[in-house]
């Protein structure tokens, strides 16, 4: 009797679940951007412009994107910290610190309740302001790691810059090589959606979109491993 070989599992590539997490980051960043004193909580390239911006004197904020960036530095360090020795891929480790994520952003949301951030009109940071912008860009570095050992090829969830490269070197006008148009496209496309959702959501309360992505995180989290194929082109 031959002795059967297991049948390898197929890795798990949960691009569904990393495209809600980039609908989600465009939500944050529109918040962030409208309500937090023009700070981007995951976008830290607007950041560094901002910044570089306003140390020239533009009438631009230092303090909230100078906060942003490290606070969102320290996320991805701990997002590594928590993944180190992890085999590549969604993992248990992946779901906790989406989870970990989850709960950041809902710390966030309590505070901004709690001192009554509601308005949606840009505003001089204060100290409670501050803190929130910490917690989301904490959040949002977090998930980026996160994003990073799962290693889904453009979904960074953070970021569509490269995407949009790809896009279009890769398009018929371009290089005219085969690419995951249809994933390349969704991101864009949700980062898009998530923003427009996130500057309606404001108009409620700040409140709103911070509970919206943490909510959004939470399921990505707990449906990550029930997906193997997803919009793998």
């Amino acid at each position: 009797m031959q002795n059967r070989r297991p049948t390898a599992r197929a890795p798990l590539t949960p691009v569904p679940q990393l495209l809600a997490l980039t609908f989600s980051t465009g939500v944050i960043d529109a918040v962030g951007y409208l309500g937090l004193d023009r700070v981007f909580a995951g976008n830290m390239t607007g950041n560094v412009v901002i910044l570089g911006m306003g140390l020239a004197g533009a009438d631009l904020p230092v303090a909230g994107p100078s906060l942003a960036l490290g606070a969102f530095v320290l996320g991805a360090a701990l997002g590594g910290r928590v993944l180190r020795g992890s085999v590549t891929g969604w993992t248990p480790r992946t779901r906790a610190l989406l989870l970990g994520v989850t709960t950041l952003l809902t710390l966030g949301a309590a505070l901004a309740l709690a001192g009554d951030l509601g308005t949606h009109e840009t505003s001089a940071p204060s100290v409670l302001g501050m803190l929130v912008t910490a917690f989301l860009a904490l959040a949002m570095g977090a998930q980026a790691a996160a994003a990073r050992h799962v290693k889904v090829a453009d979904v960074t969830t953070v970021v569509v810059t490269s995407t949009i490269t790809g896009l279009a070197a890769d398009s018929w006008l371009g290089h005219r090589v085969d690419q995951p148009w249809a994933r390349r496209g969704a991101a864009v496309v949700l980062m898009i959606l998530g923003a427009l959702a996130g500057a309606l959501l404001l108009q409620l309360h700040l409140v709103a979109g911070i509970a919206a992505s943490a909510a959004i995180t939470a399921i990505a989290a707990l449906l990550g491993h029930t997906n193997r194929d997803g919009l793998a082109r």
